[in-house]
């Protein structure tokens, strides 16, 4: 136990230092904001590595691949290729550059002078602010879950620990900006790195090599769940049934819905505009991949093999060891079958990634109120900040209540909720601006509202783990989804499990074409915004 508070100290050391140079170097609006445009790319890359993948990746999508399985990996592969090669090369650069032409310095303030709209600017950024808590909730539930399990000797509560951990982050946040989130995330990243990679060798070694591993996990098909099974899982290596009910879970709302809800993702879109030119995006694209590719790859194989060890080890496969909250999965598994010493190693790398995706999660909340809600409103030049600040705090607040009041298992819903919703209101109009001349604002506002409005309408009247659990469709009707009478087995029955983002980005898609075929550009907002192309 002492080693473990004295590694987390020496870590907490060492974050507080980075902390306090970014607060130093942070002279003006855009140093606290877009970290002076000066970053270099291996800082960039693994900032924007360790924002993307957090404790929600590691303990909330490891401990859904131990209830899933293999088929998680279809989300590595999408987290590598969109989530970095996509994102670096064809979002990434030409944000740079129009972000450059247009001044922005967040993320909502690039799309409101993108269009000439301040009511783009507004809207997106209350939607940033009022959503983002939530993510932060479920990155916050990840850390604080290992610091119960790690400590649970000491005796201090879950509700302590939020308390402690919130209070940690929040200090240099509010007060060196991206700056001081940047250089915490890159030292951040590089400790995640290092004990992924001792997890997965030692987790194959514990089973007798890839081969033996898989084929133990397969031969395991007879030990899933009869409510898994229900559902349409066949198994750890096999997956699910094609159109079963959790087939559609898996690969609309897991894979689907966060593989491609990272494009549009407010906090890593503005680490493009960190950096001084496309030469550090491109050299960023490798060491993202392979970041990418040590967290996520190896969270969910271990995530899936975790039902393997602990059959071997306890004679009950990982849910059951959990007590049916697979938020706890992971930090069971490390606190029972790896080595002693590493838990306190593998505890801050959990840290590490909470807090680096926390940081850039209260910034991102925090200037999203301040900058581009409270500041917009006021007459042109009074960016100041204070305004900022505030909204970091407030940001912090909300993360924590959400945090204190959801229910256990949330961890991946909460992150993949905020992943689509930002997909489907932003990503159209995004994607549309950067490279369509022809994208008018009036296009751009129909587009917002209307995928903002789908995505909402359909988490709170058809898909059924949402609807259930909010209320206001068994309240208004009577039924806990607008389809739950529908023949079971039937397609229209089978969208209960469909996730808002297969339909509400389609439609923002749609609507973002249409309208602006029938509607007219601002030109020399246009002109303005291609202005280095």
């Amino acid at each position: 136990m002492t080693y473990k508070i004295l590694a987390i100290l020496g870590y907490l050391g060492v974050v507080l230092f980075l902390g306090y140079r970014g607060y130093k170097q942070t002279k003006s609006s855009q140093d606290y904001l877009l970290a002076g445009r000066e970053m270099n790319a291996f800082v960039m890359a693994l900032s924007y590595g360790a924002t993307f993948i957090s404790t929600s990746a590691i303990i909330g999508f490891g401990g859904a691949a131990a209830l899933f399985g293999f088929p998680l990996l279809w989300l590595t592969f999408l987290n590598i290729f969109v989530g970095i090669f996509v994102a670096m090369v064809f979002f990434g650069k030409r944000t740079r550059l129009m972000g450059l032409a247009l001044d922005a310095h967040t993320f909502p303030e690039f799309l409101g002078k993108r269009y000439g709209s301040r009511f783009i600017q507004n809207f997106s950024g209350l939607i940033i602010f009022l959503f983002i808590p939530l993510y932060a909730a479920a990155v916050l539930i990840g850390i604080c879950r290992m610091l119960e399990v790690s400590f649970a000797a000491l005796g201090i509560s879950y509700e302590a620990w939020l308390l402690i951990v919130t209070l940690l982050v929040a200090g240099y946040v509010v007060t060196g900006g991206l700056k001081a989130v940047m250089y915490t995330d890159a030292f951040q990243g590089c400790i995640m790195a290092a004990m992924m990679l001792f997890l997965i060798v030692f987790t194959y070694s514990k089973l007798g090599g890839i081969i033996t591993a898989h084929q133990t996990l397969t031969d395991m098909a007879h030990l899933v769940p009869a409510k898994l099974k229900a559902g349409g899982l066949l198994g750890w290596t096999q997956g699910a049934k094609v159109g079963s009910p959790l087939w559609l879970v898996i690969y609309t709302t897991i894979i689907y819905g966060v593989g491609i809800g990272v494009l549009a993702q407010p906090q890593l879109a503005l680490r493009y505009m960190t950096v001084p030119s496309d030469r550090e995006l491109n050299r960023a694209v490798l060491v993202g991949g392979l970041f990418i590719l040590l967290m996520t790859g190896v969270a969910f194989t271990v995530g899936a093999l975790s039902n393997a060890v602990f059959f071997k080890e306890f004679g009950k496969i990982s849910i059951v060891m959990a007590k049916g909250n697979m938020d706890k999965i992971i930090p069971l598994y490390v606190e029972k079958v790896m080595p002693s010493w590493f838990s306190g190693l593998f505890l801050i790398a959990m840290f590490a990634a909470a807090m680096s995706t926390l940081s850039s999660q209260y910034h991102v909340g925090g200037t999203s109120l301040g900058r581009d809600c409270i500041d917009s409103w006021r007459k042109k030049g009074t960016f100041t900040f204070k305004s900022s600040q505030l909204g970091v705090f407030i940001t912090v607040f909300a993360a924590l209540v959400w945090a204190w009041i959801l229910p256990g298992s949330i961890i991946a819903r909460a992150t993949a909720f905020f992943f689509g919703l930002c997909a489907a209101s932003f990503l159209p109009i995004y994607f549309l601006g950067l490279y369509w001349k022809k994208m008018t604002p009036v296009a751009a506002k129909v587009s917002l509202v209307g995928g903002f409005c789908s995505s909402m309408f359909w988490l709170l009247f058809i898909h059924l783990k949402e609807a259930q659990a909010i209320g206001l469709c068994k309240f208004l009707t009577g039924q806990d989804t607008l389809v739950s009478l529908a023949p079971k087995g039937s397609w229209l029955w089978l969208l209960q499990w469909v996730d808002p983002n297969v339909v509400a980005l389609p439609v923002s898609l749609i609507l973002a074409i249409v309208f602006s075929l029938f509607s007219k550009s601002d030109l020399e907002r246009t002109q303005l915004a291609f202005k280095y192309f």
